[in-house]
Parts: C-alpha cells; sequence; structure tokens
C-alpha cells in the first residue's frame, strides 16, 4: 500500500528532534509540506537542511515555544503564510517529566499543563476553522502509555497526558462531521533526545541506558523513532480515513492496558 500526502500541508511541533523529526521527514517523503516548530534555533535550523536534503517538498522551520500562548498564535501565523493551509496537525512538543507526588508543585504541574495540554488545545484552536472550511483535516496527539497506565511517581506527565488522551476523544466526536479526524499515538520507550539527555545526566553509556529499559519490553528492544513516523504518516493521510477517537499504543507491548 502507498502512502501518499501529496498536496497537503503539516505542521509538527517538537519537531527538530526525534520523534517530531521522524514525523516530520516521513511527512515530507510523502509529499508533504511540512512547518516544523521547535524552541531551539540551531536544532531548527539543521533539522530543516537534512529534511530538505531527503524530499523535494517545502520545509519552514518556526523557532517558538509553544508553552507560551502568543508563540503557538505566532507560530501558526508563520506556518499559514508559508504553507497557505493546515491539513494536518501533529502536537508532539514536551518531555516526559515525572517524579513523586510530594516533588509535584503547582507551578510544575501548570508549567507541564502548558507546555503539553494547552498548547494543543491552542494550536487545535487555530487550525480547526480552516480544516472546517475545507472538510479535511487530521490531528495527531503524541502522548505516551503513561496515559492509559500510570505508574508511581510519574506526575505531571502522566496527569498531562491523560488529560491529552480525554481531550482526544472527546474531539473525535464532535469533528468527525466535518471529516476531522483526532487520534493518539502513546510512546513506550522509543530512541529520542531526552533519553539521550537522561543518559548524559545519569553518566551511563546510552546502549546501557537502553538495554537496561528494554527489559521491561515484550519485543525485545528500544523502539525507533522511523517506526513511530510510519504510523502517523498512515494516520494523517486518505488511507487512515475511517480512524478516528484512538489511542493507539506504539511501544513494543509494553503498556499493560490496550
Amino acid at each position: 500500500m502507498e502512502i501518499s500526502l501529496s498536496g497537503r500541508s503539516a505542521i509538527v511541533t517538537g519537531g527538530s528532534k526525534g520523534i517530531g523529526f521522524a514525523i516530520a521527514t516521513q511527512f515530507a517523503k510523502s509529499g508533504a509540506d511540512v512547518a516544523i516548530v521547535a524552541r531551539g534555533r540551531d536544532a531548527l535550523g539543521e533539522a530543516v537542511e537534512a529534511i530538505k536534503a531527503k524530499a523535494q517538498a517545502r520545509i519552514v522551520g518556526v523557532q517558538a515555544d509553544v508553552g507560551v500562548e502568543t508563540d503557538v498564535q505566532r507560530a501558526y501565523g508563520e506556518a499559514m503564510k508559508e504553507l497557505g493551509k493546515i491539513d494536518i496537525l501533529v502536537n508532539n512538543a514536551g518531555t516526559s517529566r515525572a517524579a513523586s507526588f510530594d516533588q509535584l508543585t503547582d507551578e510544575i504541574l501548570h508549567h507541564d499543563l502548558e507546555q503539553k495540554l494547552f498548547a494543543a488545545v491552542r494550536m487545535i484552536r487555530l487550525a480547526v476553522p480552516q480544516m472546517k472550511e475545507r472538510r479535511w483535516g487530521r490531528i495527531i496527539n503524541v502522548l505516551n502509555i503513561g496515559a492509559k497506565a500510570p505508574r508511581g511517581n510519574s506526575m505531571p506527565t502522566s496527569v498531562s497526558r491523560a488529560a491529552g488522551m480525554a481531550m482526544t476523544k472527546a474531539l473525535s466526536h464532535e469533528l468527525a462531521p466535518h471529516n476531522i479526524l483526532v487520534n493518539a499515538m502513546l510512546v513506550g520507550l522509543i530512541e529520542a533526545d531526552q533519553h539521550v539527555q537522561r543518559a548524559k545526566r545519569t553518566n551511563v553509556p546510552l546502549d546501557d541506558y537502553y538495554k537496561n529499559a528494554q527489559k521491561e519490553i515484550p519485543i525485545g528492544r528500544v523502539g525507533k523513532a522511523e517506526e513511530f513516523a510510519n504510523l502517523a504518516c498512515f494516520l494523517a493521510s486518505d488511507a487512515g480515513s475511517y480512524i478516528t477517537g484512538t489511542a493507539t499504543n506504539v511501544d513494543g507491548g509494553r503498556s499493560p492496558v490496550v
């Protein structure tokens, strides 16, 4: 089955590294024009050039912090100016932050909700009207498996991601009559920059870090960002035209909840 996104335009937040970069790359290789949004200017520029080297699509980099409301508005405006329309929105920004409940302050929780939940809400609010006008849209919210099966010491991420999953389901009902499909993809352990940085902070060689983590994965290995991107590409395409309101685990079988 050939997956084509020819003629489509997409925004991918957190698109300069890891999963977001892989999704943006796969979209572009499948024919979509893509605006990638990220905070770091250098990483953003490198990502744009790397994707351009692999695809003929139009690639735009927008520097913004989606945890800030005014940045969301500016980023969306720049993407619309460059691409003309937004057919596909991938809300991917946000790293995993987890600690025990007694370490959870109001400030930490608020910041996490701004970066993960409110960023998605604000971006969706901007994108949906013009999707409705064309009666075609795809919204993909990248969450993690803690949204379904939160562990102890997993706040604030598990709370933010569970809220994102509830929003996904509710929006899928509201937007389906307009042919706008809303789905979530739940990350297990996928190779990403946040794991590279965590391994550095704990002074553990990256190979050892992954080797230890993969003990909990039935399939026996850490996932690759490209594998995650493959499903995102399918859901964003016409091939996924009858799928909405789902929260799909991409975790090698790790989650105890289907």
